[in-house]
């Protein structure tokens, strides 16, 4: 394939890609600016690269995957992220969902359980010039107290339970997204749910369904697509 050629497959791929996401139900403008400008084959290992911008989760080491562009779409779409948000997530990954959020607040603080993702995602952002993230390696679902409260907390992973403990490090009016998984009795796979927690004035926990919501996982190492 010439070099034109190679260029205008790549555009028309994410061009599919971004119809995926739209197809998927995400409408907010911001959030589509976001994923358009953000290059996911910058965060996919080199095998896969060529497999970047179809709407398909990717393995990227330590059994962990680069979730589907569609549903990770949809989760930070839910969050509502504004310009002046300060957002932790959960899960870094590949580094590739951090990018996307640095598009759209002032802050993100990303907590990995995994060395080595956390040293490959910070060098992939470094390499982007994104200069608005913090990556650390540690259990992100126990925040180190330093790191402060956050307008917004993206957990990229399915919890068995509310995760209460971590909703508590919300800023007032903030809000948290995650995907519940539960599986009943006779059945094989866990059913998944996106769910978004905030506080009220009161100060109770509140809980919001927002449907059903698949992170995509990769299985015996091949990505599947959607």
């Amino acid at each position: 394939m010439n070099p034109s050629s190679a260029a205008t497959a790549a555009v028309e791929e994410r061009a599919a890609l971004l119809l995926a996401v739209r197809r998927a139900g995400v409408r907010d403008i911001s959030v589509m600016r976001a994923f358009e400008s953000v290059p996911r084959e910058a965060f996919a290992p080199h095998k896969f690269r060529d497999l970047a911008n179809n709407n398909m989760a990717l393995p990227i080491g330590c059994g962990q995957t680069m979730s589907r562009p569609s549903e990770l779409a949809r989760r930070i779409e839910a969050l509502r992220v504004g310009p002046a948000h300060r957002v932790l997530e959960v899960g870094a990954g590949s580094g590739y969902c951090a990018a996307i959020l640095a598009r759209l607040a002032r802050e993100v603080v990303t907590l990995e359980r995994f060395a080595t993702l956390a040293t490959e995602a910070r060098l992939r952002l470094e390499g982007l010039a994104v200069d608005n993230v913090t990556v650390r390696h540690g259990d992100g679902l126990a925040p180190d107290p330093e790191l402060g409260d956050f307008d917004r907390i993206l957990v990229e992973a399915a919890l068995a339970e509310r995760p209460v403990t971590l909703a508590r490090r919300l800023a007032p009016g903030g809000a948290l997204v995650y995907v519940l998984s539960e599986k009943k009795a006779g059945e094989k796979r866990p059913r998944q749910r996106l769910i978004k927690l905030d506080f009220s004035e009161t100060g109770e926990l509140r809980e919001t369904d927002m449907g059903p919501q698949s992170l995509g996982f990769a299985a015996f190492g091949v990505a599947q697509a959607l």
